[in-house]
Protein backbone atom coordinates (compact mmCIF):
# COMPACT_ATOMS: atom_id res chain seq x y z
CA UNK A 1 0.00 0.00 0.00
CA UNK A 2 1.33 3.42 -0.96
CA UNK A 3 0.67 6.44 1.25
CA UNK A 4 0.18 9.83 -0.29
CA UNK A 5 2.21 12.90 0.59
CA UNK A 6 -0.90 14.40 2.21
CA UNK A 7 -1.25 11.43 4.55
CA UNK A 8 2.46 11.54 5.44
CA UNK A 9 2.28 15.29 5.94
CA UNK A 10 -0.75 14.93 8.21
CA UNK A 11 1.02 12.24 10.25
CA UNK A 12 4.10 14.43 10.56
CA UNK A 13 1.95 17.37 11.63
CA UNK A 14 0.18 15.25 14.26
CA UNK A 15 3.54 13.97 15.50
CA UNK A 16 4.88 17.51 15.87
CA UNK A 17 1.69 18.64 17.58
CA UNK A 18 1.78 15.71 20.00
CA UNK A 19 5.43 16.27 20.92
CA UNK A 20 4.87 20.00 21.38
CA UNK A 21 1.76 19.35 23.48
CA UNK A 22 3.72 17.00 25.76
CA UNK A 23 6.60 19.48 26.04
CA UNK A 24 4.36 22.47 26.82
CA UNK A 25 2.18 20.49 29.22
CA UNK A 26 5.28 19.43 31.15
CA UNK A 27 6.77 22.94 31.15
CA UNK A 28 3.47 24.50 32.17
CA UNK A 29 2.88 22.09 35.04
CA UNK A 30 6.43 22.60 36.30
CA UNK A 31 5.95 26.38 36.32
CA UNK A 32 2.77 25.89 38.34
CA UNK A 33 3.97 23.39 40.95
CA UNK A 34 7.64 24.18 41.56
CA UNK A 35 8.50 26.56 44.40
CA UNK A 36 9.61 30.06 43.34
CA UNK A 37 13.24 29.41 44.31
CA UNK A 38 13.47 26.61 41.72
CA UNK A 39 12.07 28.82 38.94
CA UNK A 40 14.76 31.46 39.17
CA UNK A 41 16.86 31.80 36.04
CA UNK A 42 19.64 34.07 34.84
CA UNK A 43 17.08 36.83 34.23
CA UNK A 44 14.86 37.68 37.20
CA UNK A 45 11.19 37.40 36.25
CA UNK A 46 8.29 37.89 38.68
CA UNK A 47 6.86 34.62 39.99
CA UNK A 48 3.33 35.67 39.03
CA UNK A 49 4.49 36.19 35.44
CA UNK A 50 6.12 32.74 35.39
CA UNK A 51 2.91 31.18 36.76
CA UNK A 52 0.93 33.01 34.06
CA UNK A 53 3.27 31.64 31.39
CA UNK A 54 2.76 28.17 32.91
CA UNK A 55 -1.02 28.48 32.59
CA UNK A 56 -0.63 29.69 28.99
CA UNK A 57 1.67 26.76 28.16
CA UNK A 58 -0.74 24.26 29.70
CA UNK A 59 -3.74 25.71 27.88
CA UNK A 60 -1.68 25.86 24.68
CA UNK A 61 -0.83 22.17 25.04
CA UNK A 62 -4.53 21.31 25.19
CA UNK A 63 -5.21 23.70 22.32
CA UNK A 64 -2.68 21.96 20.08
CA UNK A 65 -4.56 18.67 20.26
CA UNK A 66 -8.16 18.84 21.43
CA UNK A 67 -9.88 21.19 18.93
CA UNK A 68 -8.67 19.28 15.86
CA UNK A 69 -9.00 15.87 17.50
CA UNK A 70 -12.56 16.51 18.70
CA UNK A 71 -13.45 18.55 15.60
CA UNK A 72 -14.84 21.31 17.79
CA UNK A 73 -13.66 24.78 16.75
CA UNK A 74 -10.53 23.47 14.99
CA UNK A 75 -9.46 27.06 14.31
CA UNK A 76 -8.35 27.13 17.97
CA UNK A 77 -5.42 24.81 17.20
CA UNK A 78 -3.50 27.26 14.96
CA UNK A 79 -4.40 30.06 17.38
CA UNK A 80 -2.90 28.04 20.24
CA UNK A 81 0.19 27.28 18.16
CA UNK A 82 0.54 30.99 17.36
CA UNK A 83 0.35 31.89 21.05
CA UNK A 84 2.98 29.29 21.89
CA UNK A 85 5.17 30.72 19.14
CA UNK A 86 4.96 34.13 20.83
CA UNK A 87 5.93 32.54 24.16
CA UNK A 88 8.96 30.94 22.50
CA UNK A 89 10.01 34.25 20.96
CA UNK A 90 10.03 35.63 24.49
CA UNK A 91 11.99 32.59 25.70
CA UNK A 92 14.64 33.15 23.01
CA UNK A 93 14.98 36.81 23.99
CA UNK A 94 15.18 36.06 27.73
CA UNK A 95 17.74 33.29 27.13
CA UNK A 96 19.94 35.61 25.08
CA UNK A 97 19.61 38.40 27.67
CA UNK A 98 20.67 35.85 30.27
CA UNK A 99 23.94 35.42 28.38
CA UNK A 100 23.37 32.11 26.62
CA UNK A 101 23.14 32.60 22.88
CA UNK A 102 23.74 28.89 22.28
CA UNK A 103 21.05 28.03 24.82
CA UNK A 104 18.55 30.03 22.78
CA UNK A 105 18.59 27.38 20.05
CA UNK A 106 16.21 25.10 21.98
CA UNK A 107 13.38 27.63 22.35
CA UNK A 108 14.11 28.79 18.80
CA UNK A 109 13.57 25.29 17.38
CA UNK A 110 10.47 24.75 19.53
CA UNK A 111 9.14 28.11 18.36
CA UNK A 112 9.77 27.25 14.72
CA UNK A 113 7.91 23.96 15.16
CA UNK A 114 4.98 25.75 16.81
CA UNK A 115 5.00 28.28 13.96
CA UNK A 116 4.92 25.42 11.45
CA UNK A 117 1.89 23.91 13.18
CA UNK A 118 0.16 27.30 13.17
CA UNK A 119 0.87 27.84 9.47
CA UNK A 120 -0.18 24.34 8.40
CA UNK A 121 -3.33 24.28 10.56
CA UNK A 122 -4.41 27.75 9.41
CA UNK A 123 -4.06 26.46 5.83
CA UNK A 124 -6.27 23.45 6.66
CA UNK A 125 -8.89 25.43 8.62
Amino acid sequence: MHTTNTTRGNRALWTIQSLLAALFAFAGVMKLILPPAMLKGPVALPIDFLRFIGVCELLGAFGLILPVLLRVLPILTPIAASGLTVIMIGAVIVTILGGSVAGATVPLVVGLLACTVAYRRFALA
